[in-house]
Parts: C-alpha cells; sequence; structure tokens
C-alpha cells in the first residue's frame, strides 16, 4: 500500500537542561491558554457574517440544484453505470468543523479499490475510470457537495476537507494543521484560488494550503467569499471547456 508524503519534522532536544520548576511549569501553560484565547479571538467571525453566509449557502446550493443538478446527476450517473461498475456515489467520512467527522458526497471517478479511503489520487492514477479523468479534471465530481451544503456539513467557502487518515497523518506534522477545522470546510477556497488544487507532492506545497486557509480564517467576510466564488466559478467553466477539447482529442 502506498503511504502519504514522508515530511521529517526537526525536533529540538531538552535532555541537556535540567527540568524547570513547578511554578515555571504553570506558567508557561497559563501564557499557552493565553495565547491560544487570543487565537480563537482573532479567528472567530461575527455571528452576523455566520448567519448571512449560512443563508447564501442554501440559497446558492438550492439554486444549483433545481437548475444544474436536476439535468447533470441523470447523464452523470448514467455515464458512470456504463464505464464502470460500482455506486454512482463515493461517500467518504472526511474531517469538517471543530473536527467532527462527516459523510463527504462525490460522484465516483475510480473503480471501486480497496486503498480509496488512505490513498490519494495521482496523476494518471490507474484507478481512476475513463469519465473518472474527465469528472476529476471538470470537477464535476464535486458537485455532489452541494447536497453537504445543504445538510449544514460545508459551506460553498471554506477549507477543503481532507480524509480522516490524512488529517491524523498531517496534524502530526504541520504546523497550526488543525485551526484550519476551526470553519466549515468548503466546496472551494482561498487555497484553491491560489492554485493549491489536486495531489499534494512535497511539504513546502502542503504548508502554503495551511498558510492561505488560516489566512481566510482571519479575513474571512461576506465580499472575500462572493470574490472567490466567482472567481472559482470561471475557472470551473474553463476546466469543462478544456476538458471537453482534451476528451475530442
Amino acid at each position: 500500500m502506498e503511504h502519504p508524503i514522508s515530511f521529517n519534522v526537526p525536533v529540538e532536544s531538552n535532555t541537556s537542561q535540567k527540568p524547570q520548576a513547578k511554578s515555571s511549569d504553570i506558567a508557561e501553560i497559563r501564557e499557552m491558554f493565553r495565547e491560544m484565547s487570543q487565537r480563537y479571538m482573532v479567528y472567530k467571525p461575527s455571528p452576523y457574517y455566520l448567519g448571512l453566509k449560512r443563508v447564501m449557502d442554501v440559497a446558492i446550493s438550492m439554486i444549483f440544484i433545481i437548475l444544474v443538478m436536476s439535468w447533470l446527476f441523470p447523464i452523470v450517473a448514467l455515464l458512470i453505470k456504463l464505464t464502470s461498475k460500482g455506486p454512482i456515489f463515493f461517500i467518504q467520512k472526511r474531517t469538517g468543523y471543530k473536527g467532527v467527522e462527516f459523510d463527504c458526497y462525490k460522484f465516483r471517478t475510480m473503480y471501486v479499490n480497496d486503498d480509496a479511503d488512505t490513498v490519494q489520487a495521482t496523476y494518471n492514477d490507474k484507478r481512476i475510470s475513463p469519465i473518472g479523468k474527465f469528472l476529476r479534471r471538470s470537477h464535476i465530481d464535486e458537485t455532489a457537495q452541494f447536497f453537504n451544503v445543504l445538510l449544514g456539513d460545508m459551506s460553498i467557502i471554506g477549507p477543503r476537507p481532507h480524509m480522516l487518515y490524512h488529517t491524523r497523518y498531517y496534524a502530526t506534522h504541520i504546523p497550526y494543521y488543525n485551526l484550519r477545522h476551526e470553519a466549515q470546510p468548503g466546496l472551494t477556497g482561498m487555497a484553491q484560488v491560489k492554485g493549491y488544487i489536486g495531489e499534494i507532492n512535497v511539504e513546502r506545497e502542503l504548508r502554503k494550503r495551511i498558510q492561505w486557509d488560516i489566512y481566510y480564517l482571519k479575513n474571512r467576510s461576506i465580499s472575500l467569499d462572493i470574490n472567490i466564488i466567482l472567481h472559482t466559478a470561471k475557472a470551473v467553466v474553463f476546466k469543462i471547456f478544456r476538458s471537453l477539447i482534451r476528451s475530442k482529442e
């Protein structure tokens, strides 16, 4: 079985130092909690923003499901069934708000395999079905997550949710990784707008994604959300058009 990329994180050794006094330990713990409290206040959005964001999520999801999914779903479902055996949807446990697990929906793009929940998809992955390549390049496979938004598990905008296996792994290697769980996971987010999409190959790329996720947490607003939505919509239309041209070649 393949494994996620391995990060070598240097660990400082304090074996040469004498144990600090108990009062110093207590002071250090208090300082740690003070910093955590300040950090939480920085990232805590206003109730007005959260309420308006939820209204926007529900409205956009309902419009997309009624106007697009009503005709897109039968077409995609038929193509998936004609090209590979298995269910139409791929349902995977992922990490959501405050670290709570949820069932994330996607149109199935791979042949049924035992590594789907532990090994990320790679370029020219042999597990990907013929129609799956088009669905992944165009991001149509992720449109099923509008149902997650409607259910309240996700938002339109937020950090992309990772599979549980990767969450546990990355949380031990990337500083502040779990801060991204202070917001609802999203269909798209700041990291995706900046070009960090798909397969994670190197440590620096993952760190950049986390940095942009945290940037979003500190600066999120309705105007920023709308800007990300417009940018993503433009990029998706371009990718669908480019994927259609590739499929004809």
